[in-house]
């Protein structure tokens, strides 16, 4: 037991509680490399090949850091504070990196979201913008959904007069098999609130155009 700042502290349960998850992420990762390397075995690829001998156990590494959004829980853990100096204005993140993977395909598409929101009572931290973008797109996803998802975070966390998502992406599902396109970007938006209003919408659009 371990005392700080008068607070008891179980180390050792945390511990053996930590052990618990690093064991069963251990056991899950060992599932999916068994499954990729019997893939692989039915491409008659060479396993004995040195590029290939633990490629089962890279690519299990790569698909549980790339779905991590699915076991975090149902939703980001995200801060608000009140909006004490009444700001009632627009808030705007732009041009905030992303990477996700098809659910249709399981290869990636990528690109950048542009993300705003006018306050009521309660506002974010300009960072956790990037943190809510990344728990949502770390799972096989639809850039439709993508958006709509960050978009009812922002409006159900902060409840904001109004809320705007804006996604471009690429899809190599597109750009590599079926119609072959390389350089095609997809958009999608998701609006809420006041941003129905064409001032609004028009004010959003005129900061994503300024360098």
């Amino acid at each position: 037991m371990t005392r700080i700042g008068g607070h008891a502290l179980d180390t050792e349960a945390g511990t053996e509680a930590r052990l618990v998850v690093g064991e069963a992420e251990d056991e899950r990762r060992d599932r999916i490399a068994v499954h990729v390397r019997a893939i692989l075995e039915e491409l008659d690829l060479d396993l004995a090949d040195p590029n290939l001998q633990r490629t089962h156990e890279r690519v299990a590494e790569m698909y549980l850091e790339m779905f991590h959004g699915l076991r975090e829980g149902a939703e980001p853990e995200v801060t608000t504070f009140p909006n004490d100096e009444k700001y009632s204005h627009m808030v705007m993140e732009k041009e905030i990196p992303f990477y996700s993977m098809c659910s249709h395909h399981l290869v990636p598409f990528y690109g950048k979201a542009h993300i705003a929101y006018i306050p009521r009572d309660e506002i974010i931290g300009l960072s956790k913008f990037s943190r809510i973008l990344e728990f949502y797109a770390k799972r096989p996803q639809l850039q439709e959904r993508l958006t709509e998802q960050v978009v009812d975070y922002l409006e159900s966390k902060l409840a904001p007069q109004g809320a705007m998502v804006v996604i471009e992406a690429r899809h190599l599902c597109v750009e590599m098999r079926g119609v072959k396109k390389p350089g095609a970007v997809t958009v999608t938006s998701a609006i809420r609130g006041t941003f129905h209003e064409r001032p609004v919408r028009e004010e959003f659009l005129d900061l994503l155009r300024r360098p």
